[in-house]
């Protein structure tokens, strides 16, 4: 396969997850991820852009998001407004047609990354309602009996929490794949490569620190990779020693979101 896609700079993909997004890319299929919160699910998106040099198109999903929204939205009210006011070409309705994310994708003369984020947000119908457009990658426009097709088909990475159940017809047309949170030693690495200078025995410190926090399992948050950066930068930054995980634990707030979690770390241990 040419244009594979492999670890970049700032992201640190292990091997069975570049195998997935390149065997997805070749067959043009969806890529479902999975993971928990602060697996790189997101990133993940960014970081295959970003490696093959391509345009990433976003669509963040939200619970009141619908399918259509992706597709395109047909302003009536402003086209409304214009024939009152005797505004010109309000005859014209492909004027008052936008184009949604989804529908952006399609119309790039170049192959792009779609991102669906957090699928599970919306209602269970929404990714039933997307199987035609995904399958055949085209839609049409009622309004103007205009077929938007795409042009080149997109990378397709859709990201879900697991908040809820995708139907199985959806699911059929994906590729799946799991996210495991990361060991020590991918932990080790993910830090370095965005502080390739922090002091060796503190990084260590501190990601035993951290992985011993998320092994608390009364945790209703789990601290991620993204607090783990900011917790190192923190402590790099403060000069802290790296003695001083093995007994505190500076700057919790960075790591501990909720007070029932700051409450189970106490007992545990720190502060």
């Amino acid at each position: 396969m040419q244009n594979c896609f492999q670890s970049t700079g700032t992201y640190i993909a292990d091997q069975s997850l570049t195998d997935s997004v390149n065997i997805a890319a070749a067959l043009e299929k969806p890529l479902l991820i999975k993971g928990e919160p602060g697996t790189g699910k997101t990133m993940l998106a960014q970081a295959v852009a970003e490696a093959l040099g391509m345009e990433l198109i976003t669509w963040n999903i939200k619970s009141t998001t619908k399918a259509q929204d992706g597709l395109y939205t047909y302003d009536t009210i402003k086209r409304l407004y214009d024939s009152q006011f005797g505004e010109e070409g309000v005859n014209d309705i492909s004027r008052y047609i936008r184009l949604g994310r989804l529908g952006e994708a399609f119309t790039r003369d170049s192959r792009t990354v779609l991102l669906i984020d957090e699928i599970d947000k919306a209602d269970l119908e929404f990714p039933n309602d997307l199987l035609w457009e995904l399958d055949r990658m085209e839609f049409h426009i009622p309004e103007t009996g205009v077929t938007i097709r795409a042009k080149e088909r997109p990378i397709v990475i859709i990201t879900s929490n697991a908040e809820k159940e995708l139907p199985d017809a959806f699911l059929r047309r994906c590729i799946f794949h799991y996210i495991d949170f990361p060991d020590k030693a991918m932990l080790t690495q993910i830090v370095k490569v965005h502080f390739p200078l922090v002091e060796a025995h503190l990084l260590e410190a501190a990601v035993s620190a951290f992985e011993e926090i998320r092994s608390i399992r009364s945790l209703r948050k789990k601290p991620g990779t993204s607090e783990l950066i900011d917790w190192v930068n923190a402590l790099s930054l403060s000069g802290i020693s790296p003695e001083i995980l093995a007994k505190e634990l500076p700057f919790p707030g960075i790591l501990i979101k909720k007070d029932e979690d700051m409450d189970a770390v106490k007992k545990h241990r720190y502060l």
